[in-house]
């Protein structure tokens, strides 16, 4: 970026790391000074929780909400009967409305914890594309928007591209939603005055789109601003950890689950992350990313204390602290920890440690789980496992055991009860 911001909040966002490309610099920097810039970001309700992959852009959400722009969460209540095609190899599965709605309750849950939903001025909005696309007459909608569109140039977009360059299936019903992204920009623009759409650098064809037809439509200047598609020093992608996503939602995925993934991270990647996911201040996040030795494991606990204590609350983040150094450092149980909890007809004459590591999250199937325990990498009650084959009955189950996968994965089982 070599445009100097003047607005408060392109300087957090260049200053901090979120800044990946900008339709216009100058003219959404002008705009922002004018006064309260409705802005927005689109979420297809896929599943019942956002997770750890979406917080980027829910973080420049809630820095653009405290730096004086209104946000809007966009639900995609009607897209997500299409499905984003965008950098994928295959369709998504097609859902029902039933589902849809679930999952954009879930999803709110989240937002909630970060912005502030309301009437005031630069008060959230929480909106449903629903609302305009569930009642679109097609020959009107083909007529009006569709002309508007060169499928040459839609066939040129990276997200397509690819996709065809590996001679794999795009059907119609996905080469719509491009379009139909790009008229959410223009309804948005046209109900709520929305003048920036935001979002993952992966988005910027659909948020150029949308610029287009917004200006030919309406002949309204708007804006587009992506962040950087981010991955761990190490080359993974952000978000993924062992045993899949990591979910938002506290149902999902505990906090102290939650919190152990950012005590996990990288050395290299903590002041990074610091400046992205925390309200830290620039300079803390550069001192704690310098950190080296046994110093270092420190600044991952502030990190993660404060990541957990936006999502989840400073309790929450405390008592997974908390229930952590008692793990680590002084061998305990910890009563945080993940628990599996098993009925006595479950147990029955008794239940193999592999089905109880898979169980409990440790491992994803018993393949895996018999490796585990192969390479010296399972415990029992902090003992080294060694039997693959150990069944452990109602009795031995009669007090918590505590299982192990490495030296930071822990988990309880016990009898309900």
């Amino acid at each position: 970026m070599t445009y100097t911001p003047k607005s408060e909040f392109l300087n957090v966002m260049q200053e901090r790391g979120f800044v990946a490309d900008c339709t216009d610099y100058q003219g959404l920097d002008e705009a922002l000074l004018k006064g309260v810039v409705p802005g927005y970001i689109g979420y297809d309700a896929t599943a019942a929780s956002l997770h750890v992959g979406h917080l980027m852009n829910i973080m420049m959400l809630r820095w653009f909400q405290k730096l004086g722009g209104k946000p809007i969460t966009l639900m995609g209540g009607g897209t997500t009967k299409v499905g984003d095609p965008s950098f994928r190899s295959d369709e998504r599965p097609l859902l029902g409305p039933e589902q849809i709605q679930a999952n954009i309750d879930g999803m709110g849950q989240v937002f909630a914890r970060y912005l502030s939903y309301g009437e005031a001025p630069s008060d959230a909005l929480m909106l449903n594309n629903a609302e305009w696309l569930d009642g679109l007459n097609y020959l009107e909608f083909l007529r009006d928007i569709g002309r508007h569109f060169s499928v040459n140039r839609m066939l040129s977009f990276e997200s397509v591209k690819s996709r065809l360059d590996r001679e794999q299936s795009l059907s119609f019903l996905e080469f719509n939603y491009m379009i139909l992204q790009a008229y959410d920009f223009l309804e948005l623009n046209r109900r709520y005055g929305c003048l920036v759409q935001m979002g993952g650098s992966d988005q910027w064809g659909n948020i150029v789109n949308g610029i287009d037809l917004t200006r030919r439509v309406l002949d309204h200047e708007i804006y587009g601003l992506t962040t950087p598609l981010l991955a761990t020093s190490d080359g993974k992608k952000m978000g993924k950890s062992a045993n899949g996503a990591i979910w938002l939602n506290g149902d999902m995925l505990s906090p102290y689950e939650f919190w152990q993934f950012w005590r996990n991270t990288t050395d290299a990647d903590v002041g990074r992350f610091a400046k992205l996911y925390t309200e830290l201040p620039v300079d803390e996040c550069d001192r704690l990313g310098a950190l080296g030795g046994s110093e270092i494991n420190e600044a991952k606990v502030i990190l993660a204390n404060a990541v957990t204590a936006l999502l989840h609350g400073e309790e929450a983040a405390k008592t997974a602290e908390a229930t952590a150094r008692e793990v680590f450092e002084k061998g305990g149980v910890g009563g945080d920890l993940p628990t599996l909890e098993l009925t006595a007809e479950e147990v029955g004459d008794g239940i193999s440690i592999a089905q109880l590591i898979v169980r409990s999250g440790l491992a994803k199937t018993g393949k895996e789980a018999k490796r585990l325990i192969a390479d010296n990498g399972a415990k029992l009650d902090d003992a080294p496992l060694t039997d693959a084959g150990l069944m452990l009955d109602a009795a031995a189950l009669s007090q918590t055991v505590k299982l192990s996968a490495g030296k930071k994965r822990h988990a309880l089982v016990k009898l309900a009860g």
